[in-house]
């Protein structure tokens, strides 16, 4: 994972007939400009997709601004995932903008025994996979695309062919998760979806989404054949993942460098599977190395 120069995004636009982006005013390294929360449809009554960070009043005042200047409200929100960045508004806006705990929020359910996003009085409505959402000039349905989070979803605006696409590819920069064998399936299942734009969670509209997407898969299996190169180069060594991060990636930030020891970490997991490499806990910490005939672990 890298960090670009970043091109500006404005606090609020209009990007097509059914889109208003309002930036969420939360840059930082991870988050990139911030989070780009979406106003999706063309009547009185508009989609929010996502809300930011909490207790961020100058996106507050973008939004209601936005609500003001095209004489809209919004209907509904829908949450792309739980991390807080998209869903740690969401209080705020119900309480501020739309002024009533009864907007309706919906999400995709986290797996039993996970925690999931609590909103006080405000409750949360948990859809499946293909689920429909309906507003004036706008039908968006649900696509499950688990890796980065195990709740991930993306949205496709089937009048455009339109994917909001959350966390799961940004055009400036590559993105972390949590599970890599299911990041690629979603990859792919946005693949094959054949948008005709993708408009991201962080960052600038992805205007060549195929190409993007089978950048994000290529730079997987590049990454791989990279952390593999320095344990081959060394197979005498073990690493922990932060000295492979140091080796791969170089200089990084301290809080990129965290996130890209995370994928590190899942890329060493799913080599460990395929039996190419092995690992031990050495000063209380895994350490691995390339996988040798002759070892006993």
């Amino acid at each position: 994972m890298v960090t670009p120069k970043l091109p500006f995004i404005p606090n609020i636009e209009r990007l097509s007939e059914r889109v208003i982006r309002v930036l969420g005013c939360n840059s930082r390294p991870i988050t990139l400009q911030g989070t780009n929360t979406y106003l999706v449809g063309t009547g009185e009554r508009r989609i929010l997709i996502d809300t930011g960070d909490p207790e961020t009043p100058n996106y507050i005042k973008n939004l209601q601004k936005t609500l003001h200047d095209f004489q809209i409200g919004i209907q509904e929100i829908i949450l792309t995932h739980w991390h807080c960045d998209h869903t740690g508004g969401t209080v705020d806006v119900c309480r501020e903008v739309t002024k009533s705990d009864s907007t309706r929020v919906s999400k995709f359910k986290r797996p039993p025994g996970q925690p999931d996003v609590d909103f006080g009085s405000i409750p949360c409505h948990y859809v499946e996979d293909h689920h429909i959402f309906n507003t004036e000039g706008a039908t968006l349905r649900t696509v499950f695309t688990p890796g980065h989070t195990d709740d991930h979803i993306c949205l496709l605006l089937e009048e455009e062919k339109a994917l909001f696409s959350g966390d799961n590819i940004f055009e400036e920069t590559t993105t972390v998760f949590e599970d890599l064998h299911t990041y690629m399936q979603s990859l792919k299942k946005m693949n094959d979806l054949n948008p005709s734009i993708i408009y991201p969670a962080h960052g600038s509209v992805i205007s060549k989404p195929s190409e993007k997407i089978q950048y994000f898969i290529n730079h997987r299996l590049q990454r791989e054949k990279q952390i593999l190169d320095v344990l081959e180069k060394n197979p005498n060594t073990s690493f922990t993942a932060l000295e492979i991060v140091k080796s791969v990636y170089g200089e990084l930030l301290p809080e990129i460098e965290i996130a890209a020891a995370g994928n590190v970490n899942h890329h060493l997991t799913k080599l460990l599977k395929d039996n190419k490499i092995e690992t031990e806990t050495k000063d209380n910490e895994p350490v691995w190395r390339l996988k040798s005939s002759k070892s006993k672990i």
